[in-house]
């Protein structure tokens, strides 16, 4: 289980059931994570709870755990509701609360775009009384008839922050709007921006508080670096990084998905090789699953990405992420090289950040984030610029950004 805890307390300090307690013995589950410590007997007493913690923390059975206790098997409506920002965090957290459920008789329904509906209207039509999904794809089935709340007493807002970011602040308060006030509301988030804050203040009731976000918002497994570059010298560095450090896995970043496209359209033109792959919010669903799925199986060498991917999908052997793009948002970063240092304790992550000439700012609001100043990559021999002048010039104005 990811993120073991290293004190002595165990899941059966934490309130939960007997059969519980067997289910997690029986596929794995040691120990419990920080966050679940701090969670989990919250939860179980119905109160609203803010819960702050890194991607990979063992957040998903944080709050499915004390909620699956509390669910009524007998009866068919829908009692709990978990939102999500992507599709395929929703798939995780489908599949991951299914684990935990055991052989309880419980119907979950994942609601999510880019897949057949009627499949979705039957889940719920057949007594689904657990649905995970997309605030779009949720509030789509609310408006046609086929999902209603009124019996629902969990609300829970996975990657708060995140679905915030992308603009889903409409659908999630018409959805919670939609509920019972009486309603228990777990709110699971990375960071704290004012825009979730007010969501809590808005939609929750005198919720407990519950940080485990770190000083140190990256992990130290993770080797981070920061190399200049123009911007047409881009993929020579990328090209040289690669077969310099020989990752096992590796997910390259872009901010766009036209970006991401051509990137992908020029490695698979050189290598022709079934273990390159891309991934972006335009593909098919269907798609996106099979390279999700090839992706944790290790089928997969080299991943191109934007931010789909960014948060929380949890896939082991990651070892390296390249920033082919700054991200536009210091989070962002935050939880694009969260998706590495992940591998077994003696072996450490590493990710390289693109930033060109302009962008010495940008990289000075991540350092800020992270309460670290990146060292450079070194290559040797290797020209980052198009004119040696330029270069004396530029850098020196770079340096002076990074200073400032």
């Amino acid at each position: 289980m990811d993120d073991s805890s290293e004190n002595t307390v165990t899941f059966d300090q934490l309130g939960l059931s007997a059969p519980t307690l067997r289910l997690l013995a029986k596929i794995g589950y040691d120990h419990p994570s920080p966050i679940q410590v701090a969670l989990i007997p919250i939860a179980l007493t119905g109160r609203d709870c803010i819960g702050q913690a890194r991607t990979g923390t063992g957040k998903t059975a944080a709050f499915m755990l004390p909620t699956l206790e509390q669910v009524d098997s007998e009866r068919g409506v829908v009692q709990v509701l978990v939102l999500a920002p992507t599709r395929e965090l929703s798939e995780q957290v489908y599949l991951e609360s299914r684990k935990l459920a055991g052989n309880m008789p419980l119907n979950f329904a994942l609601a999510v775009g880019g897949r057949p509906m009627g499949r979705q209207i039957d889940d719920l039509r057949g007594g689904a009384q657990i649905v995970i999904g997309t605030p779009g794809r949720v509030q789509d089935l609310m408006k046609r008839g086929h999902l209603r709340l009124e019996e629902l007493f969990i609300a829970v807002l996975d990657e708060a922050d995140r679905m915030l970011d992308i603009g889903f602040r409409p659908d999630i308060e018409r959805i919670l709007r939609a509920c019972p006030k009486d309603r228990q509301t777990l709110l699971l988030s990375a960071t704290m921006p004012p825009d979730v804050m007010k969501l809590a203040q808005r939609y929750m009731v005198d919720p407990e508080s519950v940080d485990l976000s770190e000083d140190r918002v990256v992990v130290d497994t993770i080797e981070q670096f920061y190399a200049t570059v123009d911007e047409d010298r881009k993929l020579p560095l990328l090209l040289r990084i690669l077969a310099h450090e020989k990752p096992s896995q590796v997910i390259v970043f872009t901010r766009t998905k036209r970006g991401a496209d051509k990137l992908y359209d020029v490695f698979s033109r050189r290598l022709k090789s079934s273990r390159i792959a891309c991934i972006h919010g335009d593909m098919p669903q269907s798609k996106r699953d099979r390279v999700i799925k090839a992706l944790r199986a290790g089928e997969l060498r080299l991943l191109i990405a934007t931010d789909v991917v960014g948060r929380g999908i949890d896939v082991s052997g990651i070892s390296h992420i390249i920033n082919y793009d700054i991200p536009e948002y210091c989070d962002d970063y935050v939880h694009r090289v969260g998706r590495t240092g992940r591998l077994s304790s003696d072996q450490n992550g590493r990710a390289v950040t693109f930033v060109t000439l302009a962008q010495g700012g940008e990289l000075t609001n991540i350092e800020k984030r992270i309460n670290t100043v990146l060292p450079e990559y070194e290559l040797e021999g290797f020209e980052a610029f198009r004119r040696r002048e330029r270069r004396s010039r530029e850098v020196k104005r770079f340096g002076a950004d990074r200073d400032e």
